[in-house]
C-alpha cells in the first residue's frame, strides 16, 4: 500500500500533526495494510478537536460502498465510508433515512459509530449506536470478525462510542427509520432568555428540537436565541444540491466581536416577534452548514475550538448560566453556538449521552460552542471544562481540544470496562490516536 504525507487536523484546526496516510479501496488492501503497518482508521475529518490525529493513520473514505438492504425491514449493510448523505440521497426516495443523524452529513457510517452521536431528536430515537445490528471489525493483525450486541456484548459496547480503540470498523448493518416526507415543518421563534430556553423545552412535544444562542448577550438578555421544533411535513425527497465554498482562510477580523454581534442581532431580527412557520427540504435542515463547505475556513489559519458538554437536568440552569456568562464575558464566542436537550439512549460505554451514568440521571441539556483561538482561549475552555466536572456533566470527546485528563474517570462511569476491552483487543496500543494519549484514555502509565 502506497502512503502520503498530509497534514491532519481536526475540522476547528487548532490540532494538527504531520501524517502519513494510506487509502485502501478494498478489504483485501485494508488487511493488508493493517497487518504490516497497525494504526487507527480516520473517515471524514469532521471531529473537531484530536479524534482523529495520529502518526499514520487509514483513510477509510475510499471504502464506501452499499452491501445490501432488505427494503421490508430497512436494514441496511453498508462500508464504513459511506457517509449519512450517501444513505440519506439513496433511500430517502424509498421511504428509508437514518433514524438519527449528527449535525454534518459528510459524517461518515464508520465515524457516526466510533463517536455514537446524536441528532436532535434523542428524546425518540436516542443515539446512533443504538441501530447498529452489528458491525465486522478488524483488529491490528488484519483480521475481521462480525460482532452484535448478542454474540460479543462487552466487545460491542466498547466499540459504540469507542473512538476506534476496539479496531477498525469495517462495515455495519443499520437498522433504518421510516421517511415519511421530503421536507420538514418547523416552527421557530425567538427565546428572549436562558430561563425561557429551559421552559421551552421542557414543554415541547416536537419531535425534532434545537436551540441556536446568542453567545454575545448579556444581563437580562443572557441566553436568548431561537428554538427550532420540528416535525415531517410533505413533499417528495430532493437530493441536496451543489454547495457554495469558503474558498481560503478568512483573514483573523472575520470573527471580531463587532461583526459576531452584527451577525447575531441580524439571524435574530429574521424571525418575527410572533414567531413564523415554513417547509425546510431534510437537508436544509439536519445538515444547515453543508450549505456552506469549507466553513471551518471562516475562523482563519489559527482555527477554533468546539467545547461541548453535556449536564444533568437538575444542575443545568445554574451551571448553563455561568457557562454562558464566562463565554460572553471572553468575547470569543462566534455565531454557531447550540443548546439541545438529550433524552434517553446511548449504544456504548463511552457514549456522550449520560443515561446510565447515575442512578439519578437520564436525561440532560448539551450546549455547543465554537471559540475562537486566541491565546485567551485555553483559560475560558478550561473554566468551562470544570464547571461541566463540577456540575457532574461530560465532555464530548468527539469534539474536545482541551479536557483536563485527570477529569475523565469522575465523567465516563464505565472507562475501567471500556480499558479492560481495548486492552484485550488491541494490546500493543496499535489503535490510539492523539486524543487517546493526551487524556490517557486507555489508562497506560
Amino acid at each position: 500500500m502506497r502512503w502520503k504525507k498530509d497534514e491532519l487536523k481536526g475540522w476547528g484546526g487548532a490540532l494538527a500533526l504531520e501524517a502519513e496516510l494510506a487509502r485502501p479501496e478494498r478489504h483485501a488492501a485494508l488487511a493488508d495494510t493493517l497487518a504490516e503497518t497497525p494504526c487507527p482508521a480516520i473517515g471524514a475529518r469532521r471531529s473537531y478537536g484530536d479524534a482523529a490525529v495520529a502518526p499514520q493513520a487509514i483513510d477509510m473514505t475510499r471504502l464506501d460502498r452499499f452491501i445490501s438492504f432488505d427494503a421490508e425491514s430497512g436494514l441496511l449493510e453498508a462500508e464504513a465510508g459511506v457517509t449519512i448523505t450517501d444513505i440519506l440521497n439513496s433511500f430517502a426516495p424509498k421511504g428509508w433515512m437514518p433514524a438519527v443523524m449528527p449535525g454534518t452529513g459528510f459524517a461518515t457510517l464508520g465515524g457516526c459509530i466510533a463517536h455514537d452521536v446524536h441528532g436532535k431528536n434523542h428524546q425518540l430515537a436516542g443515539s446512533f449506536g443504538q441501530h447498529i445490528e452489528s458491525l465486522v471489525l478488524m483488529g491490528p493483525d488484519g483480521k475481521s470478525q462480525r460482532i452484535s450486541l448478542k454474540t460479543k456484548p462487552k466487545l460491542f459496547r466498547a466499540t459504540i462510542g469507542g473512538l476506534g480503540q476496539t479496531g477498525i470498523i469495517v462495515s455495519a448493518r443499520l437498522h433504518l427509520a421510516k421517511c415519511p416526507a421530503g421536507n420538514m415543518a418547523v416552527h421557530e421563534r425567538r427565546i428572549e432568555d436562558l430561563d425561557a430556553f429551559l421552559e421551552a423545552f421542557n414543554g415541547s412535544r416536537a419531535d425534532y428540537q434545537v436551540g441556536w444562542l446568542d453567545m454575545t448577550a448579556k444581563d437580562i438578555h443572557l441566553g436568548r436565541g431561537i428554538l427550532e421544533e420540528a416535525h415531517f411535513a410533505s413533499g417528495p425527497f430532493a437530493p441536496s444540491t451543489k454547495s457554495r465554498a469558503i474558498p481560503f482562510n478568512l483573514p483573523g477580523f472575520a470573527m471580531s466581536t463587532p461583526l459576531v454581534k452584527a451577525f447575531n442581532w441580524l439571524y435574530t431580527k429574521r424571525i418575527p416577534e410572533a414567531g413564523r412557520d415554513r417547509e425546510r427540504p431534510l437537508h436544509k435542515f439536519f445538515f444547515p452548514l453543508d450549505t456552506i463547505q469549507h466553513w471551518n475556513r471562516l475562523y482563519g489559519k489559527r482555527g477554533f475550538h468546539q467545547f461541548q458538554c453535556v449536564l444533568p437536568d437538575d444542575e443545568a440552569a445554574a451551571t448553563l448560566a455561568l457557562m454562558l456568562e464566562a463565554v460572553v464575558s471572553s468575547g470569543l464566542a462566534s455565531p454557531l453556538s447550540v443548546l439541545k436537550k438529550l433524552g434517553h439512549g446511548r449504544g456504548g460505554m463511552m457514549s456522550f449521552p449520560m443515561e446510565g451514568y447515575t442512578l439519578a440521571v437520564d436525561e440532560g441539556y448539551t450546549l455547543a460552542v465554537d471559540i475562537v483561538n486566541k491565546p485567551s482561549a485555553k483559560a475560558l475552555l478550561a473554566r468551562l471544562n470544570e464547571l461541566a466536572r463540577n456540575a457532574g456533566g461530560r465532555i464530548y470527546l468527539a469534539k474536545d481540544s482541551s479536557l483536563d485528563a485527570g477529569y475523565l474517570p469522575a465523567m465516563y462511569s464505565e472507562l475501567d470496562d471500556f480499558r479492560a476491552e481495548v486492552t484485550k483487543a488491541d494490546p500493543s496500543g496499535a489503535f490510539e490516536t492523539a486524543l487517546v494519549k493526551r487524556l490517557n484514555i486507555r489508562g497506560q502509565a
